[in-house]
């Protein structure tokens, strides 16, 4: 079973954060508008240094702005004259220990409300945020931004085998354009099961997307290629911690957000699960910062320079 991302959240994630700064909210607006490519006042970009800010604003919204800077500046780069290629950020949250679930599965009480703006603001800056089955057969996510203002991703839900029974909210509640990726000799299975569902809920078949039929395995490559095809190359891997950890041992992802909480588990379902090597010489060690996020502790790890 994948922990789910609502599951994640502790009692307090759904009540209002009130330690945002003051700066913070129009800063974000203006975030919006560069994301978009507009003009935007106190925030500029050059090319070789990406966006900054024009203007004294407090510590906390200088740390938030630098922490999706990374998302802004790739957008940019892909709207440039060179057309950079698919640039892909994954968040997953987890116990200081490591585990996203106790061994029985319970999963309640790990990540607090910080944790939860900080997904919606994920996903309104990215084209697209995609999850596994697992997180949609537990949690029936909405994975909208109905916490932040920005604009809705499009939805894309991993299911190689078509396993799923197309009721979830995902493909019914028409929120939001929602894509369900299978390989494509499952295909006809998945539009069988959304023949009732809005129009806005759509089937994508990808040619040899499976590594192992048996095991559901696949290659996270090819959901960024069939995604680019459609014109989304801003992708957001928000869950759960199997779906993080195969994009991680793919090298697919570019940018990693790893959420660390003040809670020891001690044993149970690992979170981040990365190869395995034998000499220390041999292990990655990206680039990184912190920020924190309320009471947990947010790791900003660039993979691309690791």
């Amino acid at each position: 079973m994948v922990a789910s991302v609502q599951a994640l959240l502790s009692p307090s994630a759904l009540e209002p954060v009130s330690d945002v700064p003051d700066d913070w909210a129009p800063l974000w607006l203006r975030m919006l508008r560069a994301r978009d490519g507009a003009p935007t006042p106190q925030l500029n970009h050059r090319p070789d240094h990406g966006w900054w800010i024009d203007e004294s604003i407090s510590a906390q919204a200088c740390a938030l702005f630098e922490l999706y800077k990374p998302l802004l500046d790739a957008r940019a780069r892909q709207r440039g004259p060179r057309g950079h290629g698919p640039w892909v950020v994954a968040q997953l949250g987890q116990s200081l220990d490591g585990f996203v679930a106790t061994l029985t599965g319970d999963s309640y009480y790990v990540n607090g409300p910080h944790c939860l703006l900080h997904l919606h603001r994920l996903r309104a800056l990215c084209d697209a945020v995609l999850v596994g089955a697992g997180t949609v057969a537990i949690d029936n996510p909405q994975l909208t931004t109905r916490r932040v203002p920005g604009p809705q991703p499009v939805r894309v839900v991993l299911d190689p085998t078509a396993r799923l029974d197309g009721l979830s909210r995902v493909f019914r509640d028409g929120q939001a354009p929602t894509l369900w990726v299978c390989d494509s000799q499952h295909a006809e299975q998945a539009r069988s099961r959304l023949r009732q569902a809005p129009a806005r809920a759509e089937v994508v078949a990808v040619a040899g997307l499976l590594v192992n039929d048996s095991t559901g395995a696949y290659h996270p490559q090819k959901v960024v290629a069939a995604l680019a095809q459609r014109g989304l190359r801003l992708l957001f891997v928000e869950g759960g911690g199997i779906t993080v950890s195969r994009f991680f041992t793919a090298g697919a992802l570019d940018r990693l957000h790893l959420v660390v909480a003040p809670v020891l588990i001690g044993n149970g379902r690992r979170g981040l699960q990365a190869p395995a090597h034998a000499v220390m010489a041999d292990c990655p060690r990206p680039r990184a910062r912190t920020v924190a996020l309320g009471e947990d502790m947010l790791w900003d790890l660039e993979l691309r320079s690791s």
